[in-house]
């Protein structure tokens, strides 16, 4: 269950609980082939996605969405220079293994599937991406200079695919050193354009900010700044803010009022949001634990 994959993992399991789980509204009409046919898969797209963000019960998000794993990589297939399905079957294969499974090899192996579909998707939209493995920091940070706001998509599937990546894969310290180029892409991704995905990239600056230590380029109040910001963004209603706010930076510096606020706000609120109910439940389940271990933390 994903409370236990949450639990063994603090550093960064909220946070994929956040790359917006069914990102099928954008990618199944690419593979229609006429208006009439693409305007009733968008209808039926977008019915799908709305229903599972509203999903009050993560159970049956997790037991159907197995199902579009594999029609996305059907659309691939059949459609494997669409930067668009490339991104949303990144997206996709990202959510599903940060948040709904807990064996560490199948969680490496499907978002290393959603690395490969994310690389490829930058790589289709911006041609000279197909190298960025082979450069350096500083090379590569001054490659991003050249990625605008015609890529934010593909940039958007690449970073989020990454860090799902990375955090099924922090047993690997060749995998961890590789951090500070995905802070890059989301330092660039916030100069394009920094309310995108409604304060996601402010959450997720927040979390590289705050599990690194300053010698590995962490900054814990850089990272509360963004905590604060990303909870202006969404008014307080997206739970999934605060539990991370409380999980890496609260911790980090033990300041248990500060935690023990956070968390009381979470549960205390109406997790039934539009767009966001999925996440508050996961994200009350998670407060739960981290109030049930602040006596032994603190």
């Amino acid at each position: 269950m994903a409370e236990s994959a949450d639990a063994k993992n603090p550093g960064m399991t909220l946070a994929n609980a956040r790359l917006r789980l069914l990102v099928l509204a954008s990618t199944l009409t690419l593979g229609a082939c006429s208006a009439l046919v693409e305007r009733a898969t968008d209808r039926m797209s977008d019915n799908l996605s709305n229903a599972i963000l509203n999903q009050n019960d993560p159970e049956t998000v997790r037991d159907g969405a197995p199902a579009y794993l594999l029609l996305m990589d059907s659309l691939v297939e059949g459609n494997p220079e669409s930067v668009g399905t490339l991104s949303g079957a990144a997206n996709l294969y990202a959510a599903y293994g940060s948040v709904f499974v807990d064996d560490d090899a199948r969680a490496k192996r499907l978002t290393q599937r959603s690395f490969d579909y994310g690389s490829r998707a930058i790589c289709v939209q911006h041609e000279p991406a197909c190298r960025w493995s082979e450069l350096s920091f500083d090379e590569f940070d001054a490659a991003l200079t050249k990625v605008g706001e015609r890529d934010i998509e593909a940039l958007y599937a690449y970073s989020v695919s990454w860090l799902a990546f990375t955090r099924a894969h922090t047993d690997d310290w060749e995998v961890l050193a590789d951090l500070p180029k995905v802070e890059a892409v989301l330092n660039r991704l916030y100069e394009l354009d920094q309310d995108f995905d409604g304060g996601n990239i402010d959450l997720y600056l927040g979390i590289l900010n705050s599990i690194r230590p300053p010698a590995l380029g962490g900054n814990p109040e850089v990272g509360r700044q963004y905590f604060e910001r990303a909870i202006e963004l969404t008014g307080g209603r997206d739970l999934s803010v605060k539990v991370e706010f409380a999980r890496t930076y609260a911790r980090l510096v033990y300041d248990r009022e500060l935690h023990d606020r956070l968390l009381g706000e979470v549960l205390a609120a109406d997790p039934d949001v539009p767009g966001l109910t999925l996440f508050n439940v996961l994200a009350q389940r998670q407060a739960e634990i981290l109030l049930a271990s602040a006596d032994d933390y603190f």
